[in-house]
């Protein structure tokens, strides 16, 4: 059983929080305008630009009023300008109870925290790592 799931998770998916374990993406993009026109015409994506953010919020399919998705089967996210992502490529960002705990745990198995606990708006918190292997990994905690 992974951090921050209970044992329900493993019979109904679902844990005592309401929260599948699931995962995000984010993607970069040089240009967003571009970015989002290209996955909503290829994947059909909902692509909703955060104002002022230089993000963008993407939606693969039905979404649940915290941002999740509301189905199995899709997978939520978004795009950040490149100079702002923390990875040259997509990302995987990781559903936590507690991103400082989390990284604690990181740094003691020899990962890397290389963006630490940041406020997404009044979404959440952000925050991105380096795994033992050099994949850099986010995580997400919900508000």
């Amino acid at each position: 059983m992974g951090r921050g799931r209970s044992e329900s998770t493993a019979t109904t998916g679902v844990d005592d929080h309401g929260r599948t374990g699931g995962a995000l993406r984010e993607i970069p993009f040089e240009d967003g305008e571009r970015a989002r026109g290209f996955y909503q015409e290829v994947f059909g994506w909902k692509a909703e630009a955060m104002p002022g953010m230089d993000y963008t919020i993407v939606a693969s399919g039905p979404t649940a009023e915290t941002g999740m998705p509301a189905e199995p089967g899709f997978i939520n996210g978004g795009m950040l300008a490149k100079e702002l992502s923390p990875a040259s490529g997509p990302v995987v960002v990781l559903d936590v109870d507690d991103i400082d705990d989390t990284l604690a745990v990181i740094g003691q198995q020899g990962g890397a925290t290389l963006v630490g606990r940041t406020a997404v708006g009044d979404m959440g918190f952000a925050a991105y790592f380096k795994d033992p292997e050099g994949n850099v990994m986010g995580l997400w905690e919900t508000a």
